[in-house]
């Protein structure tokens, strides 16, 4: 049963919760990157390099033998990974750029300054029906 318990507060977490958030929307986003290389970005550098899809891009190492399929290095499928790498971190990035200057901002706001302890409260009371 304890150990029942303690996955339960683990679960209930919301550090847990935000992170399980967080992987489903960069699972999202991954997704979309991906399309935006492999649709939007790299067909017009393919047809820049001669009218092919950039993923197909390839160095045949050992050609096809009957029913063995040919031994490929596919260095344009490399290059769309590494686009699609370096876009999602500069979106990370930014949005952690983003998350600590607001945090900044926070830090900078001046703290209230503490409320005074229940004596000096009392005493200011005593001390006012004093004046009057």
């Amino acid at each position: 049963m304890k150990f029942t318990k303690e996955f339960k507060e683990f679960i209930q977490r919301g550090s847990v919760v935000d992170m399980a958030v967080g992987i489903i929307i960069g699972g999202a986003f991954g997704k979309i990157v991906t399309s935006f290389v492999n649709d939007v970005l790299m067909p017009p550098i393919g047809i820049l390099m001669g009218n092919k899809s950039f993923a197909e891009y390839k160095w045949v190492m050992v050609e096809a033998i009957g029913e063995n399929p040919a031994v490929t290095l596919n260095w344009g499928a490399f290059i769309q990974n590494i686009v699609d790498f370096l876009i999602v971190a500069f979106a990370i990035f930014m949005v952690i750029k983003a998350m600590n200057k607001l945090k900044r901002k926070q830090e900078e706001k001046p703290a209230e300054p503490p409320k005074p302890s229940e004596e000096v409260t009392l005493l200011s009371e005593i001390r006012d029906l004093l004046k009057k």
